[in-house]
Order: C-alpha cells, then sequence, then structure tokens
C-alpha cells in the first residue's frame, strides 16, 4: 500500500474534532447543536439519558476511525490485512463521501422547495455551507490516504 502521509494525517485531525464535537454535545455543550437542525436539535435541548448515551457511543465510534486511520502505518506480515485494510478505508471514505453529497442534494432540494424538509433556515445554511461539505471532506481525506495496493 501506498500510504499518503499527509493526507492520512488530515483525516485523522478531521476524524479527532468530529468525535470531540460528540464528545462535547454527551456532555451537555450547545454551541453547534443549533446548526443540526431537526430532531436532533430538539432532542439535544431536553435530552433523555438513551440520548446522551447515543451520543457518547458515536463519540467513541468516530474515534474508531483515528485507530483504523493509523493501523494503515503499520506493516502487516499478512497479506490479507493490508487488503482489507486498503478496501475497507476506500469503502469508508466513499461512503463518508456519498453521506454528505446525498444530504447536501436533499437539503439543497428542501431549501428549494422541491422536497418538504422540517428545517429551519438557519439550520439548512449551516448544514449546507458547513456539515455536509465536512463529510464530504472526511471522505476525501479517508479515500486518498492510501494511493494504491502493491
Amino acid at each position: 500500500m501506498e500510504i499518503k502521509k499527509w493526507i492520512l494525517s488530515f483525516g485523522v485531525i478531521w476524524t479527532i474534532l468530529f468525535s470531540g464535537l460528540s464528545f462535547y454535545w454527551a456532555m451537555g455543550g450547545m454551541f453547534g447543536v443549533r446548526s443540526l437542525g431537526g430532531a436532533i436539535y430538539e432532542m439535544a435541548l431536553n435530552p433523555a439519558p438513551s440520548f446522551v448515551k447515543i451520543v457518547w457511543i458515536t463519540g467513541y465510534i468516530k474515534l474508531l476511525g483515528v485507530v483504523w486511520l493509523l493501523m494503515l502505518l503499520m506493516k502487516w506480515r499478512k497479506p490479507w490485512i493490508q487488503t482489507t485494510l486498503f478496501l475497507t478505508t476506500k469503502v469508508c471514505g466513499l461512503l463518508l463521501f456519498l453521506y454528505g453529497l446525498f444530504n447536501f442534494i436533499t437539503i439543497s432540494l428542501g431549501a428549494m422547495d422541491v422536497l418538504n424538509l422540517e428545517l429551519e433556515r438557519y439550520a439548512t445554511f449551516w448544514r449546507l455551507v458547513f456539515w455536509e461539505p465536512y463529510w464530504m471532506i472526511g471522505g476525501i481525506f479517508y479515500f486518498f490516504s492510501i494511493k494504491k495496493m502493491n
């Protein structure tokens, strides 16, 4: 595998920031929550214990991405491990990008009144300007952190 260490480093930073937000919100922080809009914002205003647990769990799941990316830097004796890491990283990168892209398209259609979304203008703006592009950028970091199999 040819590792693009500078892109991988950005992927690690991206993932740490992303998981850090989940931990911040799980501890009761509210900065940025309104920008998510919809049901998530409503639940965050008066969170049930189960909702807080889910936010903590998502933070830890996101942190697994750091472990995964760092595993790419290791020299594995078994070729199947490298192949699995390569393919899984590519697929995860593609899925992160597509998730952001499809959300971007859906929210854009909602903003144009083609779809009926219950998302206030504030959240729509931030989802289109920050959140969905953030998902896509993360996908690019993951996808391009490895170039090719040997």
